[in-house]
Formats: structure tokens, sequence, C-alpha cells
């Protein structure tokens, strides 16, 4: 991807240059236009070394050479254009069409509609009127405009105006940046394991970690779905921008908490590894560690699976199978089984690992093998398989 970044005068910029570093390690071209102020705080050097890009600064906006016009040729460029951070003065300046450097010549040069701006300043100036009305008229001409958090700022005061963190800004970028095979999607995912109580300390679970329905649920949301992520227990950050995240623990709370969503849903990938069995009673006091066995009673939970399958209508349902033998043969029962239209079969070494090895069968008899692989590049391969049966539904 190709991203233009433009750096103004606010003491939060050394944080870019940290966002640069980690834009340039995924793979990204980049190109960095400073401000004046930007350079009194900081060198062009720094952002050149970090980047591995040129740096552009207002002393280039008329070096035209061989015919290249700096402010209009670089406006040209970028797939991504990203004003981090920006100031209250130069939002106000993009707001009202004001191109007194290089950077706001570009920006008024600028056709495309992958633009992000992160304002950075004061919570007073932040939430003063001029500003939000400033604001408002970005918004308004297409630019994504980043809240700013709420904390500690460079001045000693507390409020609404902190940059946000660099994860959230480089998460924006991937999100504009990516084909949006999903627009219009409404998807649920279900990620993680569950927990069946024993007692109040003692739970039945397995040994998924997330990952996987975590990185469905990011890459969807790239890909331009409206998403809600149902998770039971994890140590996992949330994904960032998705509609909804409801936290469960139980089976139980699960099925609820799909069942209560599903009639909004285009489609519907189970991730989740939902536990099969359930005491039949829960100690409501810890269980003493009395005699040498112990025995449990257990039932069998709902099966969410197939309870969706049998009642899906025009919905695309996504399901997953674990297995440590006859995975293949498995997987392609299960599909049928329980009425899906898209089965992952993937084998148990990659729980709880950052990596996946899968194999996607569907309802029209295709396969396809990824992997092994990063789980946000399997997630991606699923996704797009998701994708064409949507434009053909």
């Amino acid at each position: 991807m190709k991203i233009l970044v433009g750096v103004t005068g606010c003491i939060a910029l050394y944080k870019v240059a940290e966002l640069v570093s980690s834009l340039r390690k995924s793979g990204n071209e980049l190109k960095i236009v400073m401000t004046q102020s930007a350079q009194r705080l900081v060198s062009k050097d720094l952002f050149s070394a970090v980047g591995n890009c040129e740096v552009y600064t207002d002393s280039d906006a008329f070096e035209i050479k061989n015919g290249f016009i700096p402010h209009t040729e670089l406006s040209k460029w970028p797939d991504v254009l990203v004003i981090a951070p920006a100031t209250a003065n130069t939002i106000a300046k993009i707001a009202h069409g004001i191109a007194d450097n290089l950077l706001t010549m570009i920006c008024l040069a600028y056709s495309g509609d992958k633009k992000l701006l992160v304002p950075a300043m004061n919570y007073r100036m932040y939430e003063n009127a001029a500003t939000q009305s400033n604001l408002q008229v970005l918004r308004d001409r297409g630019w994504w405009v980043l809240e700013p958090s709420i904390g500690h700022l460079a001045c000693g005061e507390f409020g609404k105006g902190r940059y946000p963190e660099n994860e959230i800004v480089q998460e924006a970028i991937e999100i504009l940046g990516s084909e949006k095979l999903l627009r219009g999607m409404k998807l649920l995912v279900t990620a993680g394991p569950t927990w069946e109580s024993i007692d109040p300390v003692r739970i039945i679970s397995n040994r998924s970690s997330g990952k996987m329905g975590y990185e469905i649920a990011k890459v969807a949301v790239r890909l331009g779905a409206s998403v809600t992520l149902i998770s039971g227990p994890t140590c996992l950050k949330t994904p960032h921008f998705v509609d909804e995240v409801v936290k469960v623990e139980s089976a139980q709370q699960m099925f609820d908490a799909v069942i209560q969503r599903l009639e909004q849903m285009n489609a519907v990938i189970m991730a989740a590894a939902v536990a099969d069995y359930t005491p039949v009673s829960a100690s409501e006091s810890k269980i003493k560690k009395d005699s040498q066995q112990l025995s449990i009673s257990l039932k069998k939970t709902i099966d969410i699976l197939k309870h969706i399958g049998e009642q899906k209508k025009d919905k695309i349902l996504v399901g997953f199978a674990v297995e440590t033998d006859f995975l293949e043969e498995y997987a392609k029962e299960k599909l049928v089984k329980k009425n899906l239209d898209m089965i992952v079969a993937n084998k148990v070494q990659a729980m709880g690992s950052d990596q996946n090895d899968v194999i996607i069968f569907k309802k029209d008899g295709t396969v396809k093998r990824v992997g092994p692989d990063e789980k946000s590049r399997i997630a991606l391969a699923i996704l797009s398989e998701l994708a064409e049966l949507w434009n053909r539904s």
C-alpha cells in the first residue's frame, strides 16, 4: 500500500515516528510531508530513517524538476492520505481550502476518498466550537476523523485531545486501504472457548485461544463488513472498529447471544470452540478435595451450529472442524449434517498458535487448502471464499 503521511506541529508527532516505523515493517511504501512547525520539533532525518522514505517540506513546494510539480504529483501518488497528528490550525486550513504550505496544497489537490485525519491537541482547543465545526465539514467531505483519546495531555491537563494508540491508527489505515469484498454484509463471528462451571472456582473448557475468530472479525471489518463478535473468555484485545462485542462464558450464554442477533445477520462464522458437555448441576460452593476420585455428571450442550443450520434460510453459515483423526472425512460429514455453506477444517495443533493450516470445503464441492500461514492471512483466505458465496447470493 502507498501511504502519504502528513505530519504537523503537535508534540504527539514523536508517536507518529513509531507509526511510520510500524507501517514500513508491514511492507507499506511511504512518503512523508512535514509542516514547518513539525520541523521545529523533530528533524526530517528521523522520519526518513524510520520510514526508509523521502520526506518533503515547504522548501520542496516549488522545486519543480523534470515536470515534477510536488503538490500535484504527491496528491496523485498515495492509496491512503493520512494527517497525523493533525493540529487545530491544519484542520482549519483544510476545512476552508487554505493552501499555504506543501501539505495543505496536497490536501486541496487530493481527489481520492481514502483520507484519514488524526486530531491531537489541548482538550479546550479540540472542544472549541470552531474546531468541531471544521471537523464536521471534513467528515461531510469524506474524511475519516479518528476521535482523540481521553487522558493526560502534554500540557499537563486532562481531557479529550490525546493522540490515539498507534495500533488504532494503523488499523484505520488498513481498513481504508483494503478492498471492500464484504461491503454491506452484516456478519456475526463467534470466537474462543466456553467455560462450563463445576463450582465457583473450577470449570470445564478447552484449549481454544480465540485467535482465529478474532482475526476473522478484524479482517472482516477491513473488507467492509459490519461485524458483531461474540466471544468466550480469552486474553485477547478486542479488535478495533467492530460494531459490537459480546462477552459470554457458557455454551448456553453463547447460544442466547447468537440467537438474539441472528435475524439481522447475512452470514455467521462459528469459529468458537463451544463445549459439547456441561455439568448437570454446578456446586454452589467450592468442592473440597476429600476423596481420591470425583465423579461429575455431564449433559450435552445445545448444538448452536446445528440449530442455526436448521433455520438459516438465506443466511450463509460457516463452521469449523477440529479433529485429531480423519479430519477431512469428519469435516465433509459435518458440512452436510449441519447444513453449512462452508466449513474450515484445521488441526488440533493450531489451537493457541499464531499460525494455522486449513482446508476449506464448500457446499458446492470445491476444496481449497491454505497455509501453513499467519492466522491473519488464513482469515483473509476464509473471508475471500465467503465473499464469493456472498456475491452469488
